[in-house]
């Protein structure tokens, strides 16, 4: 009988492995919905800025990447901060290492943006659009690599 009951019995608990580690449930969980919060505020605001410098300059599309990347990364510092890592004091610490961690991206951004554009319009009928194709697929690049960053950089606890 205690052979059947053994049989029965789940497995004892694996550690959980070196990826889930870095993506605790609630935590990566509340990144997510703030992220999409996020994310919809960034590509509102890119879109908006293409709309009104477009009218006004050339590749107006690349200036409304830069300024509407650098206003969503402190609204997105604030939504982190309070609402997925929660946490306390370290205000410029922690917006510093914001910019660092989204800096990277800045770079990946300006020099694929651009050739994102070109490569939709030589590609596709997509002319118009091709500056706001290119902006949501280059945002949707950045969640998994911003949140590790975030988690293992911009909020850590100091050692």
């Amino acid at each position: 009988m205690t052979s059947a009951v053994n049989s029965r019995q789940s497995p004892e608990p694996r550690e959980p492995n070196a990826l889930a580690r870095h993506f605790p449930p609630g935590q990566f969980g509340r990144y997510l919905v703030v992220g999409g919060f996020n994310t919809a505020f960034g590509y509102g605001t890119f879109v908006l800025l293409t709309a009104l410098l477009d009218r006004v300059m050339s590749h107006g599309y690349i200036i409304a990447g830069v300024l509407s990347t650098l206003l969503n990364i402190t609204v997105s510092y604030v939504n982190y901060k309070f609402f997925v890592f929660k946490t306390r004091g370290n205000y410029l610490r922690e917006w510093t290492r914001c910019v660092a961690v989204y800096s990277g991206g800045i770079v990946i951004g300006i020099v694929a943006l651009p050739i994102l554009v070109f490569a939709i319009r030589h590609w596709t009928h997509f002319y118009a659009g091709a500056p706001y194709i290119a902006g949501a697929l280059l945002t949707g690049v950045t969640v998994i690599f911003s949140f590790v960053g975030h988690k293992k950089f911009s909020f850590r606890s100091p050692a």
